[in-house]
């Protein structure tokens, strides 16, 4: 029964001296807030609070290896768990958020698991930090340390959610009506350019994505004033078009909670993305690793100390009389048992097996089994150019997948699909042409533009795919990735292994790549495939003729696992690397290399571009007598290493040819293996044919030796095979 507490004589009385709490009981009667639901707020800002020093007591026992705590953030994050639903809406929490995800159904004992590493650790299974907090079961999604990535993740979860509503699939993945994605930060994190990125698409395309912003007014020791125009954020944001703004006191639960209710109903309407800013604040140092005594003065933590709501909480319930003092401290007293209960069980819990360090890492869904190797059923002629076959592939794939999404940075024929109906235009589609008419085969909204934006493409399609779409993304050119390395190292790589398979990140990353197009400098020349090889849970792939690119871009589609789908520009339309049409079903396994040419004399490993330089250089020594065998690697992680040793176990002399730097190359690592795994094959040193280590110059002359050619790949050749 839901108690009455507008006839508290109490409240009347005590209110009179404190124009503060008149307010609060106004909105406690405006809300219908019961004595219950007071007492389920004090409750989870109890439990949160304990729990953080349950954490720095087990740190300084060394029972936990870090701490950092939610302390002076519990009163707006009780509202948010106290209004949103778990289950139904979708949560981004940084950091901070203890007492939101407490709330929505955590438990101290899982936190407390996490905290110390084991097996009780239901965010991370014992792979990430405490505070990452995550839970499948709940839709809190695995959150990295990386500050500032989620807003666009959010995007993409958001985005998700409406084309789920949209195509009404009998299997799709699961999306709820007016559902609402949340997402949060501190104040220090709104100076990271994704926080606006995020903010720009979410309005742009009226997405459900809830902004909070927790401002504790400092960011580690930096003042907000540092940080942010006017030291507010949601003055900086003051009329941004499409965004609604709210403001609330953080420390009070009753005056977040009103607030929280006017932005739920304001985006299960349909009104798009909100931006809430609550003033809280941080009675405890940044982390254990910090000590914040030394950049605030005692008079400021005095004043922290008063607000913050585990102590101004408790003593407006019993200086108005809704609580008494014996209530407050008996139900301290039941939380302080329960966390301590919590420490005791989560210290009895085992850490993972040391066997299981690997699990998670890749899907079970292998993309180097017979899965994936169909054969070809070839039509027409051999004058499929290697641009045209991924092009073929993606239009067929979408017509299959209405869950797959092609988007990227002038990847669509055009923004106003209107323009179709005109017959003078023919449409962008990519600036190789290599999406041309994708947007045509796909379904409404399968195919759209990007803003300029690499970071905004990568973070906008994890959110997609770890929501069960099948995002297939363009970054226009490999020079300009860099922008979005920290979503492809940090969130990509990682979703997989860091949620212990709770959450997954299956999605192709399509990259035009390299060299040998004269006057592209060294902003349109770059290769850097290592960059991406030494990060492990993505796949990098890298065909170099069209039949290779059809059968592993369907591979790279279907497959369960991130992938990088490099595609050398200078390849896209050349005469020598053409397939006839293999059929709409044909797909090659990762990890195969393939057997260019046969030989006894030396093994030349090479990919992209190198492959049919080694081609020639190959032709060059038949006419001294010598055979020289060519592997194409075609993808690079997983690399077939099996297939080198095969083919050094008959010639003995070993090549390797890329176009990226020698220096921290792949070669380096191939190299690395045969000496390790190979070396009784050797009669040889193992060489390598690379670019210089210097940056692609613009004059044709010095692109000419900075770039491997032929010529090197035949002089070098010369010199192995006259060891």
């Amino acid at each position: 029964m839901r108690t009455n507490l507008t006839e508290t004589k109490a409240t009347e009385v005590n209110s009179k001296s404190n124009p503060l709490y008149d307010k609060k009981l106004d909105q406690i009667r405006k809300n219908k807030l019961t004595k219950a639901d007071l007492q389920w707020f004090l409750k989870n800002i109890f439990v949160s609070r304990k729990t953080d020093d349950a954490e720095i007591t087990m740190k300084k026992q060394n029972k936990a290896f870090f701490q950092i705590s939610g302390a002076g953030h519990e009163g707006i994050l009780s509202a948010v768990a106290k209004v949103l639903k778990p289950k139904h809406d979708y949560f981004i929490p940084y950091y901070r958020d203890r007492a939101l995800c407490l709330g929505l159904g955590v438990t101290p004992y899982e936190m407390l698991c996490q905290a110390n590493g084991n097996i009780g650790d239901t965010a991370s299974h014992g792979r990430q930090m405490p505070a990452h907090w995550g839970n499948v079961k709940l839709n809190i999604v695995s959150k990295s340390s990386c500050t500032g990535t989620q807003f666009l993740q959010a995007c993409g979860m958001a985005e998700a959610g409406l084309h789920l509503k949209k195509v009404k699939l009998k299997d799709s993945p699961v999306y709820h009506d007016q559902e609402i994605i949340y997402t949060s930060c501190g104040d220090g994190t709104t100076s990271q350019g994704e926080f606006w990125e995020g903010i720009t698409t979410a309005c742009v395309n009226k997405l459900p994505v809830m902004f909070m912003v927790e401002d504790n007014g400092y960011a580690i020791s930096t003042p907000v004033w540092m940080n942010t125009p006017g030291g507010s954020i949601s003055k900086a944001l003051n009329n941004f078009p499409g965004l609604k703004i709210f403001t609330c006191d953080g420390n009070c639960p009753i005056d977040s909670y009103e607030t929280m209710v006017e932005v739920e109903k304001y985006m299960r309407a349909g009104n798009g993305p909100t931006l809430v800013h609550a003033n809280v604040t941080r009675p405890y140092s940044h982390s254990l690793s910090d000590d914040h005594s030394y950049y605030r003065t005692k008079e400021d933590l005095a004043e922290e100390s008063e607000k913050d709501v585990f102590n101004s909480f408790p003593k407006f319930l019993t200086e108005t009389g809704l609580f008494t003092t014996a209530e407050v401290k008996a139900l301290l007293d039941e939380v302080t048992k329960e966390v301590r209960e919590a420490i005791n069980q989560a210290l009895d819990t085992k850490w993972p097996d040391k066997s299981t360090y690997m699990d998670h890492l890749y899907s079970e869904i292998d993309p180097t089994s017979a899965q994936f190797e169909t054969k070809p059923s070839f039509s027409g002629k051999e004058d499929i150019p290697l641009a045209t076959s991924i092009n073929m592939t993606l239009k067929s794939e979408i017509k299959k997948n209405p869950l797959m999404m092609v988007f990227g940075e002038d990847v669509a024929d055009f923004s106003e699909v209107e323009k179709y109906e005109n017959p003078d235009l023919k449409g962008k589609g990519g600036v190789f042409k290599v999406t041309h008419g994708v947007q045509k085969a796909a379904q409404p909204g399968q195919v759209f533009n990007s803003p300029l934006a690499e970071a905004n493409i990568i973070g906008r399609a994890i959110g997609m795919a770890m929501r069960g779409l099948k995002p297939v993304v363009e970054i226009q050119f490999f020079d300009y990735i860099w922008t979005a390395y920290m979503q492809l190292k940090n969130e990509m790589a990682t979703t997989r292994y860091r949620s212990g398979g709770d959450f997954k990140c299956p999605m192709v990353v399509r990259v035009p790549i390299g060299g040998y197009l004269r006057g592209g400098a060294m902003y349109h020349s770059q290769s850097g495939e290592s960059l991406f090889t030494h990060n492990p849970g993505i796949r990098v792939v890298y065909p170099s003729n069209a039949l290779d690119a059809i059968g592993l871009l369907r591979t790279s589609i279907r497959c369960d696992d991130p992938v990088m789908f490099l595609e050398h520009k200078h390849l896209y339309y050349q005469g020598y690397n053409r397939s006839a049409d293999p059929g709409e079903e044909y797909m090659i396994p990762f990890g195969k290399a393939r057997m260019v040419r046969e030989g006894k004399d030396a093994t030349i490993v090479a990919w992209g571009a190198l492959v049919q330089k080694s081609v020639e250089a190959a032709k060059e020594l038949e006419k001294e007598g010598y055979t020289v065998e060519i592997l194409d690697a075609r993808t690079i992680a997983p690399f077939d290493f099996e297939a080198v040793k095969k083919s050094l176990s008959k010639t003995h002399r070993l090549l390797v040819c890329h176009e990226e730097h020698k220096t921290s190359g792949f070669a380096g690592e191939i190299a690395a293996w045969v000496n390790e795994n190979c070396f009784e094959y050797l009669d040889a040193p193992i060489l390598r044919v690379c670019s210089e280590d210097v940056h692609v110059a613009y004059c044709p002359d010095l692109e000419e030796v900075i770039l491997p050619q032929t010529s090197h790949v035949t002089a070098m050749l010369k010199k192995l095979l006259a060891y």
